[in-house]
């Protein structure tokens, strides 16, 4: 799905043949316009409509009136990487940067990557230095790695961690004037807009979760505020991503798992996130669209089909470790949630999630083959699903029950009030059922005396917050004593 859909009518009749066109293809559990009830806003009346889409472009106050769908290019098929010297040098290029990490480097992804540009004849240098869950440290000197060698294009092969590394590597040499807080999400950096394109990406996963090789978002820990921020822009998106399910099958259990949850939270959370005509402002400018937009027809697909196979292949992908099937439908699932949720966003679980990784009292997952302390991200996530779609449920209860029925609950009797209840113990129950996951923020090695800094590592987190559901935003002592609420819950389940 190279490029973007642009959907954005000028005249009133126009706007309105779009919104009945919508209301009335759209199935009946789509919340962003056939559910009068959807969230906590009411529905929009012709007349409103109307004025909503005819307002001119220059008041912050404004709510958004379009949407872009923006993804990268995806090739799926075991065996498509060797297939990649081939690409790049279609694409002209003559000196590729190679971004890996020391586990991944030993793999046969590597070399089928280094295989293909050797016969091809493309010049590349390889950085097998990337850290898992990489801070702004590991980030900066992959960047000073990368830009004496003056590269003309990317390729990164392993999972979220590389990916993500690649991207800003790429950023920063394309723009290599740019300081780094340039394009860091505000409050914590500058949150400005990517000027321009940047050299070609491929990415090539060899883990199902992070779907990165399809979104514009690139996520690190930084260490001064103790909170995880990143960049998010289309221009950041590969160019390409080489899925190859041959690529998956040394993942470990445990990285299955873990990488699995975040596939599960991406749909979730991207399947409730807020319409994206209630998002405020609305730009000024196209550029200064977010990538995170808010739910929206067309990411709803992507994003409801991800969280369904996640549901069936999640559980097998983790217990058996040579089926193939189930390996190959979860990375594919990791993608199309990718591409869901890297247009509709995430919210409540992904901006938790950040001061949870990045404030870790100790905790080391088991099954990672890292020294250091780790709480793997899909784990981080997924430890406050629970309480967070029990809090979000009366924002669109169909929405909810809609979801919950992806886990096998049968929602046929279940009244709307009951609707987050009904999906928090859905997930619960699945987490379980999945085994070796810590059940909530105690297990990890929080305590309540922690929920104070919880909370505040994760008011920063505008850019996905905004997309929360039933979030006091407009008030700082009601979304804090929201958030403490939450974490509170999230101790155990």
């Amino acid at each position: 799905m190279p490029g973007a859909i642009r959907i954005s009518p000028t005249r009133a009749t126009r706007a309105l043949n779009l919104l009945r066109t919508v209301q009335f293809t759209h199935p009946p559990t789509c919340p962003c316009h056939s559910n009068p009830a959807h969230h906590h806003h009411g529905p929009q009346t012709v007349t409103q409509a109307r004025r909503h889409l005819a307002t001119p472009l220059d008041t912050s106050q404004q709510k958004e009136y379009a949407f872009e769908m923006a993804a990268s290019s995806i090739r799926f098929g075991p065996g498509c990487t060797k297939e990649v010297g081939m690409d790049f040098k279609n694409l002209g290029s003559k000196r590729v940067m190679v971004v890996t990490d020391g586990n991944v480097r030993k793999l046969d992804a590597m070399k089928q990557v280094i295989q293909g540009l050797e016969t091809e004849g493309v010049e590349f240098k390889i950085f097998d230095e990337v850290r898992v869950e990489p801070k702004d440290s590991s980030i900066r000197q992959a960047i000073d790695f990368a830009k004496p060698y003056r590269p003309d294009a990317f390729l990164a092969v392993g999972g979220g961690s590389v990916i993500d590394t690649a991207k800003l590597m790429n950023l920063y040499t394309s723009f290599p004037d740019a300081d780094f807080f340039d394009f860091v999400n505000a409050p914590l950096g500058k949150g400005m807009p990517i000027p321009g394109k940047l050299f070609p990406l491929i990415a090539v996963p060899t883990t199902a979760g992070t779907g990165s090789e399809t979104t514009g978002t690139a996520i690190f820990d930084l260490v001064s505020k103790r909170a995880k921020t990143g960049i998010a822009h289309r221009n950041l998106k590969p160019t390409l991503g080489i899925v190859d399910p041959l690529n998956t099958r040394t993942m470990p259990s445990a990285v299955h798992a873990s990488s699995g949850l975040d596939v599960l939270c991406h749909s979730l959370e991207s399947w409730t996130a807020i319409p994206y005509y209630e998002r405020v402002p609305r730009p000024a400018n196209p550029i200064q669209r977010p990538a995170y937009q808010g739910a929206n027809p067309i990411s709803d697909i992507f994003s409801l089909k991800a969280l369904k196979d996640t549901v069936k292949y999640l559980p097998r992908a983790v217990k058996d470790p040579d089926d193939h099937e189930a390996q190959s439908q979860m990375l594919l699932a990791a993608t199309l949630a990718g591409v869901g949720f890297g247009n509709a966003g995430v919210h409540l679980c992904h901006g938790m999630s950040y001061p949870i990784s990045g404030q870790n009292p100790g905790y080391k997952h088991a099954g990672y083959q890292v020294e250091a302390p780790i709480i793997p991200h899909g784990v981080s996530v997924a430890v406050t699903a629970p309480a967070v779609f029990k809090f979000t449920g009366a924002s669109n209860p169909e929405r909810h029950l809609a979801a919950a029925e992806c886990f096998g609950v049968d929602i046929s009797n279940v009244k709307k009030e009951s609707a987050g209840e009904v999906l928090s113990e859905a997930l619960a129950e699945f987490l379980i059922k999945l085994g070796d996951q810590p059940r909530g923020l105690k297990h990890l090695g929080f305590g309540r005396e922690h929920i104070d800094q919880l909370v505040e590592g994760t008011i920063p987190q505008a850019r996905v917050l905004m997309l929360a559901p039933n979030l006091e935003l407009h008030n700082l002592d009601a979304e804090r004593e929201q958030l403490t609420g939450l974490f509170e819950e999230a101790m155990e389940y």
